[in-house]
């Protein structure tokens, strides 16, 4: 019983970290990518592997741990980027200005070392 729930932890987490990155990735598509490219010019178009394909990867828990991975890495760019002057600050109601983009980090880590459990389209390789 514990491995099974354990195993829809995993689905639920999926889902959630994917699926609500997803309208981040979709947006990107429908209103462009300019504002980023003036900040890193080619490498913009990573934004998509990051907040499309990898958010996407992560919902069907296709190659979990690797889409994980570059998840966290495409967060991590945000924050470098375009939230830089943010990583001390708490927000206007007193709660850490980044904490959307620390959970999503934790999320896609935490898929990165535990796979994406039984109910995930791969799970025979080293990447799933």
């Amino acid at each position: 019983m514990l491995e099974r729930n354990h195993h829809l932890g995993l689905l639920i987490l999926r889902l959630f970290v994917g699926g609500l990155m997803l309208f981040h990735g979709i947006a990107k598509v429908e209103h462009g990518i300019d504002f980023i490219k003036e900040a890193v010019g080619p490498l913009a178009y990573g934004v998509y592997f990051g907040e499309l394909l990898a958010p996407l990867a992560i919902v069907l828990g296709y190659r979990t741990r690797l889409a994980a991975l570059i998840f966290a890495i495409n967060c991590i760019a945000a924050i470098a980027i375009a939230h830089s002057t943010e990583v001390l600050r708490l927000n206007e109601y007193g709660g850490y200005a980044l904490e959307l983009l620390m959970l999503y980090i934790v999320g896609a880590v935490s898929l990165f070392f535990s796979g994406g459990g039984a109910f995930a389209v791969s799970v025979n390789s080293k990447w799933d």
